[in-house]
């Protein structure tokens, strides 16, 4: 038993230096740079959508990344996805408005990582086929991309936005019928 206890003690204290030494405060360092990178890609994205600029838009989309929009249209290619958001941009969502948090930044190694955001979008000129608004004028869409860096850049590999559908409505009660 005693053995043991001091197997457990010493590796406790190799790992308190291996968590102090000088490569693992750069690496945490590191990806406090690029969560910082990735959270302004977003925040620079956002900006983007409420000047309506598709070109800004889709920049930071690899050249031939994937992107499932909001009701299940597969886009091909940052060429593809900047010309869709221009359309939605001149149509159904010219004027609107978006609010985006980062709900989750999720490192899979140095080099990959998947962020998870959620969209409040307002002052639409209406809304694609099937999608409803979440609540009276307000669109709410939960968002995904898987991000790859290329050298100092991260660019976003694939996304796919979906809707957040209203709430259902109350089911009568006993008491008060359907329809009253």
């Amino acid at each position: 038993m005693r053995n043991l206890f001091q197997l457990v003690t010493a590796a406790l204290v190799a790992l308190t230096f291996m968590l102090a030494s000088p490569a693992h405060a750069q690496a945490a360092k590191g990806r406090g740079a690029d969560e910082a990178a990735l959270r302004k890609l977003v925040a620079d994205q956002t900006e983007a959508w409420n000047r309506s600029d598709a070109a800004a838009w889709s920049k930071d989309f690899s050249q031939d990344a994937a992107f499932i929009n909001i009701v299940g249209s597969v886009f091909n290619g940052r060429e593809e996805i900047e010309k869709r958001h221009a359309f939605v941009f001149n149509t159904l969502f010219k004027g609107s408005r978006t609010e985006v948090t980062v709900t989750r930044l999720l490192f899979l190694d140095t080099a990959v990582a998947v962020v998870d955001m959620e969209h409040v979008v307002t002052g639409y000129a209406g809304l694609p086929p099937g999608v409803q608004a979440t609540e009276s004028g307000v669109l709410k869409t939960r968002m995904r991309y898987v991000m790859k860096k290329s050298g100092k850049k991260w660019e976003i590999v694939a996304g796919q936005n979906t809707d957040v559908k209203p709430a259902p409505a109350a089911a009568p009660t006993k008491d008060a019928p359907a329809g009253k």
